[in-house]
């Protein structure tokens, strides 16, 4: 497979623009865990040319790590390029809320470890900025550990210009990752991507399809159970749902000019955006395939403006994703 790749500051190894993102393979929100698959998964995408796995504690409370550390085992973690987060905590009864105490901080990294069962985490990301916790302990503790050589990089997710700068005063910030697609743009690209460059960090977008969406797979008799993450999502429920269909069937149109799939638009437009790196959910081996279909081209110019023609038409007053915010903690 042809590969786009891009270098990470603190990082010796450069990652391919399509990181795999193992949210689903955690379970938690998507319907429960497919173990089995979830290792296929996870080496369909390696054997496809991929070096670079994002995945999170709170993805399955830990599972997802778990997973992952089975997979890797037997030689392959020395090939992978291995993000994860920390900032999310939960109740018994599985209730997220978020902490980035310092001792919290400690603590996860230490999990994380254990979990993956490696001896360094190439990328520690702050998954949320808590508000009852100065940012600036966060990344001093954070800091801490890249000096013990327990983590190699760091980057923050879901934050503020405001609280960027404040920890990039304590420790620099090689990647940010928040929501990007192209439903879902409008705080990225007037704060975050500005930032990224002029800060020489990278873009991880996260939800580049937009929670399936953007496959082009879905119809206005698509339903989604309770434990779904989509049934919570103001975009998938009626009427505003089929406007965003409506969407996606004309923006099938551009991909044809290039003989691509609707996924495949949905992620080149992603990396055509700048200094960005897209992550493609997966937890079945066959949602693996056409990662390539999305290397090796560009789209045109006429191309971005009647992309932005189609959304204004169909979607003029986009829906953001903060619904998906966690709480403070208590």
């Amino acid at each position: 497979m042809t590969t786009d790749t891009i270098t990470i500051k603190g990082l010796d190894k450069p990652v391919t623009r399509i990181a795999l993102g193992t949210w689903a393979i955690g379970g938690w929100m998507w319907g429960g865990p497919d173990d089995d698959n979830a290792i296929r998964t996870i080496h369909r995408a390696l054997d496809s040319g991929i070096n670079f796995i994002d995945t999170a504690p709170v993805y399955g409370f830990g599972h997802s790590e778990e997973v992952i550390g089975r997979a890797l085992e037997g030689g392959r973690r020395k090939d992978v390029i291995l993000a994860t987060k920390l900032g999310l905590a939960w109740t018994d009864d599985q209730k997220v809320y978020r902490d980035s105490r310092p001792e919290r901080v400690r603590k996860e990294v230490e999990d994380s470890l254990r979990r993956l069962k490696t001896d360094v985490i190439d990328l520690e990301q702050v998954h949320w900025p808590d508000g009852k916790t100065p940012v600036e302990e966060t990344a001093h503790e954070l800091e801490k550990l890249r000096q013990e050589g327990k983590i190699r990089a760091i980057g923050v997710s879901n934050f503020s210009v405001t609280d960027m700068d404040r920890f990039a005063a304590v420790t620099p910030i090689s990647t940010i990752q928040p929501p990007y697609n192209l439903f879902e743009r409008v705080t990225t690209e007037r704060d975050i991507l500005p930032y990224a460059k002029a800060h020489n960090a990278i873009v991880m977008a996260y939800g580049p399809l937009c929670r399936g969406l953007l496959a082009g797979k879905m119809n206005s008799g698509t339903r989604f159970p309770k434990d779904d993450l989509r049934s919570a999502d103001p975009k998938f429920q009626p009427p505003v749902f089929e406007h965003y269909l409506h969407a996606v069937e004309a923006l099938k149109a551009i991909a044809a000019r290039h003989d691509k799939s609707m996924l495949a638009l949905a992620i080149r437009w992603v990396l055509d955006q700048g200094p960005t790196v897209a992550l493609w959910g997966a937890r079945k081996p066959e949602q693996i395939e056409g990662i390539d279909a999305a290397f090796g081209w560009a789209l045109s110019a006429q191309d971005k403006s009647d992309i932005e023609a189609i959304l204004r038409t169909h979607v003029p007053d986009p829906i953001e994703p903060d619904f998906m915010a966690p709480p403070q903690r208590d």
